[in-house]
């Protein structure tokens, strides 16, 4: 069975962390590598990291200043020995119960690439913000269309790659334009990309949720430059 990297890009999850890594060691894939990376919290994540998360053998990278969602994975990324390398957020809003579906068409050789959806497959998934879901919404429709991919969540945290995959790919976005950017660089690759219903328990602004309108715009940016400008 191929060996599992999770990259866990950390900033300000105190709260919820412990409880995400019990998780993730309680998913049913055997062979897995953790690799959390503290992007310059200031909550007390990093005592966390140190005194709970490490002592279970896992690896902590600390940057020494907030950089952004993109900039942590490319740390993760780059400490990965994996065969494969899935994306996994610090929050609970995502179930790594899900792992085993996502590597599936992988492991049987259907897949290179493979996203999960919120929006796909009838998995349980909390109600919450209309305009969130319209964002989503339109961003994948026009990743899609200069991608000429059929994806329904192009937003989604959960991406799963074969690792000689993302060894072609420079992530150059330091914050949350990564989504945007690696769609259209596995897509510019010709890779087989697989699409998985997930079950999604999505966070309040008052439960920490982070990403806001100006992320949006943000990835507006990036859907061009990495689809039309390169």
């Amino acid at each position: 069975m191929p060996s599992l990297s999770v990259i866990i890009p950390v900033y300000n999850e105190a709260t919820t962390l412990e409880l995400l890594v019990d998780r993730v060691l309680a998913s049913a894939v055997d062979d897995l590598e953790i690799i959390c990376v503290d992007d310059g919290s200031t909550d007390g994540t990093r005592e966390v990291l140190q005194e709970q998360i490490a002592p279970k053998g896992i690896q902590v990278i600390l940057h020494e200043r907030n950089q952004g969602k993109g900039a942590a994975l490319r740390t993760g990324f780059q400490a990965a020995r994996g065969d494969l390398v899935i994306v996994q957020d610090a929050d609970l809003e995502y179930d790594p119960a899900d792992y085993p579906k996502l590597i599936e068409p992988i492991l049987s050789g259907r897949a290179d690439v493979v996203f999960g959806s919120r929006f796909a497959g009838g998995e349980p998934h909390r109600v919450l913000y209309f305009w969130h879901y319209l964002m989503n919404r339109g961003l994948t429709l026009l990743s899609n269309m200069l991608t000429n991919l059929n994806l329904t969540d192009m937003e989604v945290c959960y991406k799963v790659f074969r690792r000689e995959i993302l060894e072609q790919i420079e992530i150059e976005e330091d914050r949350f334009g990564f989504e945007p950017e690696i769609t259209a660089k596995v897509a510019k690759l010709g890779c087989r990309i697989y699409e998985v219903g997930i079950s999604y328990s999505g966070r309040t602004y008052e439960d920490g949720k982070k990403i806001g309108w100006r992320d949006g715009l943000a990835a507006l940016r990036c859907i061009f430059k990495y689809n039309v400008l390169r």
